[in-house]
């Protein structure tokens, strides 16, 4: 842009003064804008407030710490550095992006974000941003990438010092103390702060053809948040196989690991998954706090007829309290739940895990390791004669297993464990299938719970909207095959309203902050016992019976939750009916 003649335009200069100074940039090059700044011509702040004023586009300044990281993220960090644009703002239920530019009058910068509009399906508003400004938002980019590649040069010098020395290799001895250095220390410990501080509950570091991305999955979506340099992947894997105290010369076959450390205050433990890929290792960290763990069943999501009837299981001094759903849907934080409620000192609680998640004081922990033969069904005989009150076995995976998980509720224990089905009903069937008979399933099986994890809406800016058209239909429908015990408060109503999630510096732009259970519960009944030693029954006939109990299935639980402002009805239809 030609700033020059719009500053004379306006008296800000001379028209002598002008084309002195013009003069002088023609023979200098470069932009105006920097020229200017050099010869101390006009001082920044009003330099970019007269070129907003010339283009049509107003000035925006913002704190770095007013932008959430996922804002940033939104547009690649390389045509960040290279256009000299950056994301400053998002609006989620607008699908307006804001976006700071130091030349909007860019034709190809504009184009890129043309493209970058299409692609995403947002309005660009554009906002002009100083010099110093993007030069602020960059850091955001590049910090964690500045101090990896400080920790890659020195790793570096190392290794060419070694081979200086005439080795042909690097020892693991001496890449080891290498990667003990402050700065892959301090790049290991960002990672982690971050997942920790965003409450993140798996980290993934993953190489690709070009760079290393870290990823972070956030109440259930994984977003990516790190971009670094593929050079730094060995580096940073090694460190992470020290703390975990893995092989780091093995990156052939994977393997596991966990270590602790206190972040905050409180201590924080890590899991550690490696997985050789066709661009190297890929490690996978599950982010585990006990304080997170430290949960009451209505914390859970658990309520009305479900809570009073996991209340009724969990006092009764023998049976099965079996718990299902998909990979990742809560299974085993129910089940800590649970012990945390039963942790007395005068029982004796015993696990069988794989692995052990959360540790906790006063309970009998142990991990099963299958390369060595000591699978659930072995451990489960060796917690026998241990003499135990309250045995939790991490899954019931095969006919032994759950034959002595029914023996042992049979003689006196309660037994909590996890299956994978897709309903609470379908607890029967699949045990069945597990050659249970049925004369001995109806008086071992306390209750069974299904559940899905749901996304909770921000409770700072979740926006109350009046149900309408098919979105009322559905609620309404649904709400006609709830017991009338737990609906009471929206009996009788002829307007229902529900929440949607907008986003804010709160929730990170995201709309949602955290995540809760929504729950079916199927308890042991004489009625239902029936249907189950009668042999000629079928899934529909004990779910009827379930009921006439008065069970809500998930669906029904998930509604009642867009009511009472908890979740969004899109998030209940995406996550009930899978």
């Amino acid at each position: 842009m030609d700033l020059l003649p719009y500053l004379i335009k306006n008296g800000v200069l001379t028209k002598e003064k002008g084309n002195e100074i013009l003069k002088s940039w023609q023979k200098s090059g470069g932009s105006q804008e920097r020229f200017l700044l050099k010869e101390k011509i006009l001082p920044e702040g009003d330099l970019f407030r007269y070129k907003g004023e010339a283009l049509g586009f107003p000035l925006k300044k913002l704190k770095p710490e007013e932008i959430a990281p996922e804002i940033f993220a939104l547009i690649p960090k390389e045509s960040v550095e290279y256009y000299k644009i950056t994301a400053l703002g998002f609006d989620k239920e607008q699908k307006i992006l804001e976006v700071g530019m130091v030349y909007p009058e860019n034709t190809q910068a504009q184009e890129a974000l043309k493209f970058l509009s299409r692609q995403q399906k947002v309005i660009l508003k554009i906002y002009l941003i100083s010099f110093s400004d993007f030069d602020t938002y960059i850091k955001q980019y590049r910090a964690p990438e500045k101090e990896v590649e400080k920790a890659l040069e020195k790793l570096e010098e190392e290794i060419a010092t070694e081979r200086e020395a005439g080795k042909k290799a690097v020892t693991s001895e001496k890449f080891s103390r290498v990667v003990e250095e402050a700065p892959i220390i301090k790049m290991t410990a960002v990672i982690l702060r971050q997942a920790v501080e965003g409450k993140a509950s798996d980290i993934h570091i993953e190489p690709t053809t070009d760079d290393l991305r870290v990823r972070y999955r956030l109440d259930g979506v994984l977003y990516t948040s790190l971009v670094l340099p593929l050079k730094v992947h060995s580096a940073i894997v090694a460190r992470i196989k020290i703390l975990s105290r893995l092989k780091i010369d093995e990156t052939r076959v994977p393997q596991d690991g966990r270590f602790s450390t206190n972040m905050a205050g409180r201590r924080i433990d890590f899991r550690i998954s490696t997985f050789p890929t066709m661009f190297g290792e890929k490690v996978v960290i599950r982010v585990l706090d006990p304080s997170e763990g430290l949960l009451t069943l209505t914390d859970l999501g658990l309520s009305g007829n479900n809570l009073a009837a996991v209340k009724r299981a969990i006092v009764k001094p023998d049976g099965m309290i079996l718990v299902t759903g998909p990979t990742g849907s809560g299974k085993t934080t129910t089940l800590y739940t649970v012990l945390r409620i039963l942790n007395k000192e005068e029982v004796n609680i015993v696990t069988l895990e794989d692995p052990v998640e959360y540790f906790m004081a006063g309970v009998n922990q142990s991990q099963v390791r299958p390369e060595i033969d000591y699978t659930f069904a072995r451990g489960l005989r060796q917690i026998l004669r241990q003499d135990p009150d309250i045995i939790m076995v991490g899954e019931i995976r095969d006919e032994e297993t759950a034959s002595l998980a029914v023996q042992a509720a049979l003689t006196g224990h309660l037994v909590l464990s996890t299956l994978h089905t897709t309903s609470a009903v379908g607890v029967i069937p699949r045990l069945l299938d597990m050659d249970i008979k049925p004369f001995l399933l109806s008086p071992t099986l306390n209750v069974a719970l299904s559940q899905r994890l749901i996304r909770v809406l921000c409770p700072i800016c979740k926006k109350r909207v009046a149900l309408e058209g098919e979105a009322k239909k559905y609620v309404l429908e649904r709400l006609k095959e709830i017991p009338k015990a737990e609906i009471k408060k929206w009996q009788g109503k002829n307007e229902f309203f529900a929440y949607e999630p907008k986003g804010c510096k709160k929730c990170n732009f995201r709309g949602y902050s955290g995540r809760k259970g929504i729950f079916e519960v199927v308890e042991m009944s004489d009625k239902l016992a029936e249907i189950i030693l009668s042999g000629s029954f079928s899934e529909r006939a004990m779910l009827n019976e379930a009921k006439d109990q008065g069970m809500i299935t998930m669906e029904q639980d998930g509604i009642l939750k867009v009511l009472e402002g908890i979740t969004s009805l899109e998030e209940v239809i995406s996550s009930a009916q899978t």
